[in-house]
């Protein structure tokens, strides 16, 4: 896992302020993904638990969005770079560097978890392990909102992306992988992309349980 993880540190870590300025307004143009944000914001401050994390947060533009629709959200990133920006544009939020697989953040804690497309540099076999920490460090009920390109076909399909390979995914395999991790998948949003890539944007709704460690 940490050579993958290696390769894609340092390939953000080189684009931060390219990848900021192309990033910062893009939820604007993006009707479908704010309305999904808008609805797990909703879900989540119905918890009475807003404690949000911002798994992959990059420049901290998505950190700062669920700030604004009143929830207690900080970020985290596996680059470096990505965090010294983001704590620069927005002062008053938490940022921290962070790994994935292993989230500096006490088991049951947290009221929502946003993983915006920061899993899809993950190779396939490695995912469970992702989806199973952001269980761990789920409340009963908290809820993970999962943005990912999707593929129509049976199995994830590894494709360029412009900084480092990425993955996309069929729903209906990452909603089982939810599932397995104990997570409870509930909604979904596909819909034609923004970009020119081909893939369909995909967006998951799931919920926690009770997290059972063997």
């Amino acid at each position: 896992m940490a050579e993958h993880q290696d390769e894609t540190r340092a390939a953000y870590d080189g684009i931060v302020e390219l990848y900021a300025s192309m990033f910062a307004d893009r939820l604007e143009t993006q009707p479908f993904a704010r309305a999904m944000l808008a609805t797990f914001a909703e879900l989540v401050r119905a918890t009475g638990n807003t404690r949000t994390a911002d798994v992959g947060c990059g420049p901290g533009h998505l950190t700062a969005m669920l700030h604004d629709l009143d929830l207690d959200a900080f970020g985290l990133d596996l680059s470096p770079a990505m965090i010294d920006h983001a704590r620069r544009a927005h002062p008053s939020l938490r940022f921290d560097e962070a790994r994935m697989e292993a989230l500096p953040v006490e088991d049951g804690a947290l009221g929502g978890v946003v993983a915006r497309y920061s899993m899809i540099h993950t190779p396939p076999g490695e995912l469970p392990a992702l989806f199973a920490e952001q269980a761990r460090v789920l409340a009963p009920g908290g809820l993970l909102l999962v943005s990912f390109f999707a593929t129509e076909g049976p199995e994830p399909v590894r494709f360029d992306h412009k900084v480092t390979p990425a993955y996309s995914w069929p729903a209906d395999r990452l909603a089982e992988l939810l599932t397995a991790a104990g997570l409870t998948p509930f909604a979904r949003l596909l819909h034609d992309p923004a970009t020119e890539r081909g893939f369909l944007d995909a967006h998951v709704l799931a919920r926690g349980g009770v997290v059972v460690h063997g």
